[in-house]
């Protein structure tokens, strides 16, 4: 009789159970027995060899025919016949389904939770030049030595299909404080990505350029408007073979560095989506993206403030009156029903070439009052001296890092990158007198290798506050990053 060697299980169990009480055989027996049992699914020839009855009766006993006995076997009790090699009917016995396992299952490690240390440090110096006028207006600006950013964090998989992300920053701002700290959950249907925790929401393209991979040291004057990072959860994708990305998130407004954000009200929602015009074999593109945002905020105020594109004051927890670098313009805690921006986005990449600008429009309500509107933007072009490029990333739908062909060191100087910016901010409208800041900015990057750059960035600022007042400032800083 040939079928599935494992197929008749289920139907003689009890007949199995009560033939096994009666084969005397050892542990070891009955392990090599195992061994010698076919693999789950095959088939083999089945031969049933006679055994003595359990207890036997008068009557079976006299009905019974005489049976030729079986030959001895020096090893294996008597059972089941598998390919001329019998197995004890006792090494069949299982309660359920026997699971079908790959060869080596049994020894392999598991491959989840898979755990990537990351990292990264940005030591900065800055130094101001400020005329008197400037001063008089904005306050003493001093010069500065410091950590703008050390963040260790763990990145990785918890299974297939689900990654995460946990970065705390030991520095600016909060030390330590929050900064992504969120599960993905991806190759969903349709939507593609699911995301909850707090991370950087889908608003702008400065954003969606990891600080690692700026090609200045702060991002532009604009980046005040952006509702950045905040806890809520999302979902965004990639379409027509990524040349087309969107992105929802909604989520509590404002999160403060913490992670936390409190009151009965205060929730907001943004959204981003690009798509690229142009796109040829060697990564050349041209891409234009537009976004909204949303947000009712907690305790219904809001403040609009930005520095002149340097770091170590916006979000100090650790200082709220005492800034060493001050806010050039700031409207003031506004009250506030509702708080939206638009933005559009236009930038191309040709070979080490690279053109990125944006534009935003925000608009705040003020309960039973006007509303108040205040634009921002910017451009900037940057171009490698040694050849390199950035590349476009078609996910994050942003320009990545430069990576120098040949690294410092052996007569190698890495790769070299000049860039400029302009970049404005007009917090002035209506009654609020918040100031209009321009920034002219131009920009110098050293890649000693993929994770070590220097910078030098010098500033121009023009700021009109109040309304008439005219002054201007010079900023020089350097920047010393390493990552991994």
């Amino acid at each position: 009789m040939k079928r599935p060697a494992w197929g008749l299980l289920h139907c003689c169990a009890s007949t199995f159970v009560a033939l096994a009480l009666q084969a005397p055989i050892s542990a070891q027996t009955l392990e090599q027995a195992l061994v010698a049992l076919p693999p789950v699914g095959s088939e083999t020839e089945l031969s049933f060899v006679e055994t003595t009855p359990l207890a036997p009766t008068a009557e079976t006993a006299a009905a019974a025919e005489p049976v030729e006995p079986v030959a001895a076997n020096p090893s294996l009790a008597d059972g089941l016949r598998l390919d001329n090699g019998v197995v004890p009917i006792a090494s069949f016995i299982q309660i359920g389904e026997c699971p079908t396992c790959p060869p080596g299952a049994a020894e392999a490690k598991p491959k989840y939770p898979l755990i990537i240390v990351s990292g990264a440090a940005q030591i900065d110096g800055i130094w101001f030049d400020q005329p008197a006028d400037n001063q008089a207006v904005v306050g003493d600006a001093r010069d500065v030595a410091g950590f703008r950013r050390a963040r260790l964090g763990a990145n990785g998989f918890l299974a297939e299909n689900v990654r995460y992300r946990m970065e705390y920053d030991f520095a600016f701002p909060g030390r330590p404080n929050f900064t992504d700290v969120w599960v993905d959950v991806f190759d969903l249907p349709t939507v593609g990505h699911f995301k909850v925790g707090q991370w950087k929401q889908p608003f702008s393209m400065e954003p969606a350029t990891s600080f690692r991979e700026l090609m200045f040291m702060e991002r532009s004057l604009a980046f005040a408007l952006v509702p950045f990072r905040q806890v809520g959860l999302g979902f965004f994708n990639t379409a027509f073979d990524e040349q087309a990305t969107w992105a929802w998130s909604g989520y509590r407004f404002p999160t403060d560095q913490y992670g936390n954000a409190v009151g009965d009200n205060g929730y907001g929602m943004s959204t981003r989506e690009t798509f690229l015009l142009y796109n040829d074999e060697w990564n050349n593109v041209i891409h234009i993206g537009g976004n909204y945002t949303y947000n009712e905020p907690a305790g219904n105020t809001l403040r609009i403030r930005s520095t002149p594109e340097v770091g170590f004051t916006q979000l100090d927890a650790n200082n709220l009156t005492d800034f060493p670098i001050p806010f050039y313009v700031n409207t003031g805690f506004l009250p506030t029903d509702s708080y939206q921006v638009v933005g559009g986005e236009f930038a191309a990449g040709f070979g080490s070439w690279v053109f990125q600008s944006e534009y935003m429009y925000a608009m705040l309500a003020e309960p039973g009052g006007p509303q108040l509107e205040f634009p921002a933007g910017y451009a900037q072009l940057g171009y490698v001296l040694t050849g390199e490029r950035r590349n476009y990333d078609h996910k994050t739908a942003a320009f990545g890092r430069v990576v120098p062909d040949c690294n410092f060191g052996n007569g190698s100087w890495g790769a070299w990158e000049v860039a400029g910016r302009y970049s404005a901010l007009d917090c002035n409208d209506e009654i609020v007198q918040g100031g209009y800041l321009q920034d002219l900015t131009f920009g110098l990057n050293w890649y000693l290798n993929r994770y070590t750059r220097f910078e030098f960035n010098y500033i121009h600022t023009f700021l009109d506050r109040p309304v008439g007042n005219k002054t201007e400032s010079d900023i020089f800083g350097t920047r010393a990053q390493f990552d991994f």
